[in-house]
């Protein structure tokens, strides 16, 4: 160990703690407005990987099949649950939504990888796939157990989990792909060299933090899901659409998860199921931030990935143990400082 390589490890600590730390904030918001703990996340990051490379090999991703039948899916719920209130209003949205909105993305991920768009534009249809599967998502699996306990949605989590990485297997393989970079420019500072990729890593999470904040801060759909995170019952006494928040949740965790993904799979080849990992180390940041601190969670994530670059280079073979014990001594303190809570007695 000397100071260049541990400028080295600080180097890609940050890189990667600045990707984990987007993944925790979008677990964090996802918990706080639904109470779902999104397992998933990891499925958001391969397929927003694997659809953005396959795009830029000219191929047509299966993620946008999937999406366009998860809307014809999520159509057909949204007809059941206002049957007995049907009015054309409703009706139009749901068919805009759930029907022409994946349609359109279908046809243009047919049309467009054709012509070499390049990639600003495969990024964005990336993108529109997985945020269409990710709303389409919750009105599936989770909007009829919205009211159901923590358990429950954990389970379903689970499933959903599990059927999505099936999913990737069918659409891309167990071969790992990787993508064109994002900028092939590159910085040296001192024995540091910073690659364009490594620079859009930081200009990036900086920009979605700023974005978020801006959202959750100065907007009506943004107060509205602080609101329903503070309190669920009373945000809809107030008028609130609880339902609608809980797609904004899961459209905002779709769009960073893919957004991390797009990050990542230049910089290392992903696989099916890779995203599960990285997922849960950007569970490990929103646990130690209580799954309800923004900031605590980005720092979490920070020493997250600086524990992780370090355990690498010290104990390589124990990277990922090292990385989620840390989550242990959370649990204990937090447990030790909760309030005691007499059981219910029949």
């Amino acid at each position: 160990m000397n100071t260049t390589i541990l400028l080295f490890l600080l180097q890609d600590g940050i890189t990667n703690g600045a990707i984990y730390a987007l993944l925790g904030l979008a677990l964090v918001l996802v918990f706080a407005v639904t109470r779902v703990i999104l397992i998933p996340q990891g499925e958001f990051i391969t397929f927003g990987a694997l659809t953005y490379a396959t795009l830029s090999t000219g191929g047509t991703p299966g993620t946008a099949y999937l999406a366009m039948v998860m809307g014809i899916v999520a159509f057909g719920f949204e007809l059941f649950s206002i049957r007995k209130s049907l009015r054309a209003g409703k009706v139009i949205r749901a068919v805009l939504i759930y029907l022409v909105f994946p349609a359109i993305v279908l046809g243009l991920t047919m049309a467009l990888p054709a012509t070499q768009p390049g990639v600003a534009v495969n990024i964005a249809l990336s993108l529109l796939i997985v945020a269409a599967i990710g709303l389409f998502l919750y009105r599936i699996a989770f909007q009829p157990l919205a009211h159901t306990s923590v358990l429950v949605l954990l389970i379903a989590s689970v499933g959903v989990h599990l059927a999505l990485q099936g999913f990737g297997l069918v659409f891309f393989g167990a071969e790992g792909l990787r993508g064109p970079p994002l900028s092939d420019a590159a910085v040296t500072l001192g024995p540091l060299r910073f690659t364009g990729q490594s620079l859009a890593v930081y200009a990036i999470t900086i920009v979605v933090m700023i974005g978020l904040w801006l959202f959750f801060g100065y907007t009506r759909y943004g107060k509205a899901l602080r609101a329903t995170a503070v309190n669920r019952l009373g945000a809809r006494l107030v008028g609130i659409r609880t339902s609608l928040s809980g797609q904004l949740a899961f459209l905002l965790a779709s769009v960073i998860g893919a957004i991390s993904g797009i990050l990542i799979v230049p910089i290392t080849t992903l696989y099916y199921d890779t995203g599960f990992l990285i997922g849960l180390k950007g569970f490990v940041a929103a646990i130690i931030g209580g799954l309800i601190s923004y900031p605590l969670t980005a720092v979490a994530a920070i020493v997250v990935g600086v524990v992780e670059a370090f355990s690498s280079f010290y104990a390589s073979n124990y990277k990922e143990v090292i990385v989620f014990t840390l989550i242990l001594p959370v649990l204990v303190l937090r447990s030790l400082a909760a309030p005691a809570v007499e059981e219910e007695k029949d």
